[in-house]
C-alpha cells in the first residue's frame, strides 16, 4: 500500500468525521449597506451550508448597523469554519454564536421567538374550534370574515409548529413566518 493513502495516526481527522450536527443560532452585526446580506448568504450557499432560519433588520439607526440572526445546523468543526469565514467579510463587525455564549452563561439556550401569520378557513364547528384553540395559544385574530381568520401568533418555534399542526385539520390554507429573533439572557449585550 502506498504511504500516501494510509490513514494518519491523528485522531483529529476522525473527530471531524464523527462529530454530530448541532443546531446553533448565530448573531451577526453588519454595516447596513447594499450587498451585505447577499455576501453573508453567498458564504453559506457557496460552501453548501444550509440556513434553517434567517432574519435581518437595522438595529442601530445612527450607526447604520443591522443584526442578522441565522439558525444553521452543522458539525462543530463546520460551525467554527462558518464563524471564521463570516468574520472575514468586510462589512461584518461582530459574530456571536448565541448557542455557545448561552452555555457559557449557564443557560440551556438563548431566548428565541418567532412570529407567524396563519390563515384558517372554515365554518361551523371547525370555526368555533379554531377560535377556541387560538385563544388557548394566545394567538390574536388580526383579520376575519365569515369565511376565514388570520391569526397572529408569537412564541418559541415549538409553539408555532404545534399551533400550525393543530390548525391543519381545521382548514389551514396559508402560513407566513418571520424566522427566529434571538438574544441571550443577562445584562451583557452582543
Amino acid at each position: 500500500m502506498n504511504a500516501q493513502h494510509q490513514p494518519t495516526g491523528s485522531a483529529y481527522f476522525i473527530a471531524k468525521e464523527t462529530q454530530r450536527p448541532e443546531t446553533h443560532t448565530l448573531s451577526v452585526l453588519v454595516a447596513n449597506e447594499p450587498g451585505t446580506l447577499a455576501r453573508v448568504i453567498g458564504l453559506f450557499s457557496g460552501r453548501g451550508y444550509n440556513i434553517d432560519s434567517l432574519t435581518v433588520s437595522e438595529t442601530e439607526h445612527e450607526a447604520h448597523l443591522s443584526r442578522i440572526t441565522i439558525v444553521t445546523t452543522a458539525t462543530p468543526h463546520v460551525l467554527e469554519q462558518i464563524k471564521a469565514q463570516l468574520e472575514r467579510i468586510v462589512p461584518v463587525h461582530r459574530v456571536v454564536d448565541l448557542t455557545v455564549r448561552s452555555h457559557e452563561l449557564g443557560h440551556d439556550k438563548p431566548i428565541e421567538r418567532e412570529l407567524a401569520l396563519v390563515k384558517v378557513t372554515g365554518t361551523g364547528d371547525n370555526r368555533v374550534e379554531a377560535l377556541r384553540l387560538a385563544d388557548a395559544f394566545r394567538a390574536q385574530v388580526i383579520d376575519a370574515n365569515t369565511e376565514h381568520f388570520i391569526f397572529e401568533i408569537t412564541g418559541r418555534v415549538s409553539k408555532i409548529e404545534q399551533f400550525i399542526a393543530i390548525m391543519k385539520p381545521l382548514g389551514l390554507v396559508e402560513i407566513c413566518r418571520t424566522g427566529i429573533a434571538a438574544m441571550n439572557r443577562g445584562p451583557q449585550g452582543m
